[in-house]
């Protein structure tokens, strides 16, 4: 029988059964405890295996379907995969990027680009034209006498001889003509010898008696149609100017047939508004753009008594008085001759690669054009230089301003013989007719102005042709 004493130690006779069984235990724990070890080593060896082969295969599936099958498109359908068949692993997958790439692109909304605007600005015209006097002597004005070719006759060796309404000038003729001096030019409305018909722009005798009364002509045209007659806003002119000054629209027949039936019908004057219409028949150009250059530069040959005139394309519609215009433009600068620069380019080069870019004209006849210039001493425009002659190499020619001065004649008719001779696409001919003319006359002063193209949209509102014909072929 066992005794235990109060401490509960264990006697001497039962200690070696205990110590046994506790051996026992502790033996079974430990080889339960390694095999747990070598179980665990297994699994988890295993475990990486699995892992990494499946890490292998989600990447080899990845590459080939993932890209695909992971697009979803804005309308939250999935593209389409279609494997082509002979072609590697690679391949397709480098295909399907590809073309996941293009339709992400294609389902983003394209940003339109916004077109700049841009805005008149403020002109300082005076209070009123009843006060002010015309001043004696505001420009330096070159005194001398310019002619004009009236009459070609044909050459006895020249069967193929046609008449033209610019005459048939050679350039060594071309070249004397820029020299400010007493000389017979080439101007336009050069007739054909006798026999021969008209060389076109042809006005009635009563139009002609009209035009030769005029001391001030505001002037523009519409021909083929490609405008809408638009009025001068005749609570802006002072009476004043609408007494004296001479408001002519000149138009061909299909216009007027046009402009009839719009309900645009002149009064027994020939008057539509403030504009006297006058009809030109047999136009000189099969190109409307060109035949319009001819009362857009020659205002003094059509205005023979006019010391003035101002010029405005038909896009756009006048709402200034013509006379508080002369005023700013011309007297308080002391110019002879005013028009506007361009409203982004400067450079003679910019305006041929956006005429070409935007097919303006034949490619062939600009870069023909474009080459002589360069040739004959044009170079590109300096912002930087600070000899620079104009603010701008490129006008905006749409409304111009001028006295009939000899120098602003001779330019206008030497301008008006380079759209002749070349293109009708004037941009590109006014900084070399300008430069030439300066360069060959040093001691004649030509007194011309270029005003800001916000100054330009403040004296005439803007609108849109009515349709553009297409620019001719050669």
């Amino acid at each position: 029988m066992a005794f235990v004493k109060h401490n509960s130690e264990v006697l001497p006779e039962r200690r070696g059964v205990v110590v046994d069984k506790l051996q026992s235990q502790i033996d079974h724990s430990l080889r339960n405890t390694r095999r747990g070890r070598r179980f665990g080593r297994v699994s988890g060896r295993r475990l990486l295996i699995w892992v990494f082969s499946l890490a292998v295969l989600f990447s080899i599936y990845l590459s080939v379907f993932g890209f695909n099958m992971l697009h979803v498109n804005m309308d939250g359908g999935h593209s389409s995969l279609r494997r082509v068949e002979g072609s590697s692993a690679h391949d397709v997958s480098r295909e399907i990027r590809a073309r996941s790439f293009d339709d992400e692109a294609s389902e983003q909304p394209r940003k339109k680009l916004r077109r700049q605007r841009f805005f008149p600005c403020e002109v300082s015209f005076l209070d009123s034209v009843n006060y002010f006097i015309e001043p004696k002597d505001f420009a330096n004005i070159s005194e001398f006498s310019v002619q004009y070719v009236e009459r070609e006759e044909r050459s006895l060796h020249d069967n193929a001889f046609k008449p033209g309404f610019g005459g048939h000038q050679t350039l060594e003729e071309r070249e004397k003509s820029f020299y400010a001096r007493n000389h017979t030019i080439y101007c336009g409305f050069v007739k054909g010898p006798d026999g021969f018909q008209s060389t076109g722009f042809d006005l009635e005798e009563e139009d002609k008696r009209y035009m030769s009364s005029c001391s001030v002509a505001v002037s523009s045209c519409i021909f083929g149609s490609s405008d809408f007659l638009r009025r001068p806003t005749s609570k802006l002119i002072s009476e004043y100017s609408k007494r004296n000054v001479c408001f002519v629209m000149f138009v061909d027949e299909q216009t007027l047939s046009k402009l009839s039936s719009e309900g645009n019908v002149a009064d027994d004057r020939g008057h539509i508004g403030l504009w006297k219409i006058v009809v030109v028949r047999n136009l000189p150009y099969k190109d409307m753009r060109k035949t319009g250059k001819v009362p857009k530069f020659l205002s003094h040959r059509l205005f023979p008594s006019s010391r003035y005139s101002i010029w405005l394309d038909s896009k756009l519609r006048l709402v200034a008085d013509p006379m508080l215009i002369i005023e700013y433009f011309l007297w308080r600068t002391g110019s002879e001759y005013a028009i506007s620069n361009h409203y982004t380019r400067h450079c003679v080069w910019e305006e041929v690669f956006q005429n070409k870019r935007l097919n303006k004209y034949n490619l062939t006849a600009i870069d023909e054009q474009f080459n002589f210039y360069q040739s004959d001493g044009l170079v590109k425009f300096d912002q930087s230089d600070p000899d620079l002659p104009l603010p701008s190499y490129v006008p905006e020619g749409s409304f111009i301003v001028r006295a009939h001065t000899p120098m602003s004649n001779l330019f206008s008719c030497l301008w008006f013989n380079e759209v002749d001779r070349f293109t009708s696409r004037d941009q590109l001919s006014f900084a070399y007719t300008y430069l030439k003319l300066k360069r060959m006359n040093s001691d004649r002063p030509f007194h011309l102005y270029m005003f800001k193209d916000c100054e330009r949209r403040a004296l005439a509102k803007l609108f849109h042709h009515r349709e553009l014909s297409p620019p001719p072929v050669h």
